[in-house]
């Protein structure tokens, strides 16, 4: 699976000019302007918009797949998963963000964000410090947050100590304000906050994430895949995952529906693959149509900024 030429020129474009491949968009507007969806809502206050007394349930949010992996240099091209940081992610629109920690080296109280065991040079506290600093600028807005112990390398950290970290983050550092902890809240409850999804071992009655289901979300996150078309196999994965969260809109559970896929494939080419043939059509096919298609999590947003904007789109239209 080499890089053509003509990929890298395509992925490089994403920096500069505007270019459309199929479902593929490669952004024009510089970093820090605000962009608005073709039905009208801003990116940065598109929830600012909705009734407050709609669950997040109700919502369709677009959110990244290893929101921190921005950088080749600390892994690989394997590893790397997004171009935008999280300050341009927000602005843009995401809401949901996947953070991933080990230990952090050297610092016997903090967390890493991590692609496995790769560090990605940045600590839990840049991440949660980021997402304040958006929230008390777009204080309708709110950031659905899953904090996953990832259990990788020389960092890796058991259940207890993993907790007690946690634990040091909300009252020692003074995070715990930020955070809404317990149950699917409004949107109106959930503004300004960090929506707390907890993807570590713990006692405390959080929402608790799931990569299949349970009783908070209800997850599609296939990313290995045998056959001759894994590609075509995860493509129906993610349209099952749109038709049963549309098909279901009075479910307790949160719907998740990440569009990205690793098996053997760097994420740029397997994204833009899956973005082209089956989730820009199957979009496309629907841009007339309000739908609850719950958190949907993507690779490289930047490179397909159409498609962002219509799942924005979908809590409106």
């Amino acid at each position: 699976m080499g890089i053509t030429r003509r990929d890298l020129l395509k992925w490089a474009a994403g920096a500069g000019g505007s270019a459309v491949v199929g479902g593929l968009v490669l952004p024009s507007t510089a970093w820090g302007a605000v962009r608005t969806t073709p039905r009208g809502l801003p990116t940065d206050t598109w929830m600012s918009h909705l009734n407050g007394s709609l669950s997040l349930l109700d919502l369709t949010i677009p959110g990244t797949h290893d929101s921190c992996c921005e950088n080749p240099a600390y892994g690989t091209e394997w590893s790397h998963t997004q171009n935008w940081g999280l300050p341009q992610q927000l602005q843009e629109g995401v809401r949901f963000l996947d953070i991933r920690c080990n230990g952090l080296q050297g610092a016997p109280d903090e967390l890493g964000i991590y692609h496995s065991d790769n560090y990605q040079h940045i600590r839990l506290q840049d991440v949660l410090d980021q997402c304040r600093s958006f929230l008390q600028a777009h204080p309708g807005e709110t950031v659905v947050m899953r904090l996953r112990n990832e259990r990788a390398g020389g960092q890796a950290l058991g259940d207890d100590e993993f907790l007690r970290r946690v634990d040091h983050y909300l009252d020692g550092l003074g995070y715990r304000g930020l955070f809404h902890f317990y149950g699917w809240p409004t949107l109106a409850t959930a503004r300004g906050k960090v929506v707390l999804l907890a993807d570590f071992t713990n006692p405390w009655g959080l929402i608790d994430w799931s990569s299949g289901r349970n009783d908070y979300v209800d997850t599609q996150d296939v990313w290995e895949i045998g056959g001759l078309d894994p590609l075509g196999a995860k493509g129906q994965y993610i349209v099952a995952q749109f038709d049963k969260a549309f098909l279901t809109p009075n479910s307790p559970r949160m719907f998740v529906n990440f569009l990205s896929y690793a098996g053997g494939y760097w994420p740029k080419l397997s994204s833009q693959d899956l973005m082209d043939h089956t989730v820009y059509p199957y979009l496309n096919a629907r841009t007339q149509q309000r739908a609850r298609f719950g958190i949907v999590p993507m690779d490289f947003p930047d490179f397909h900024v159409n498609v962002l904007q219509m799942l924005i789109d979908k809590n409106v239209v």
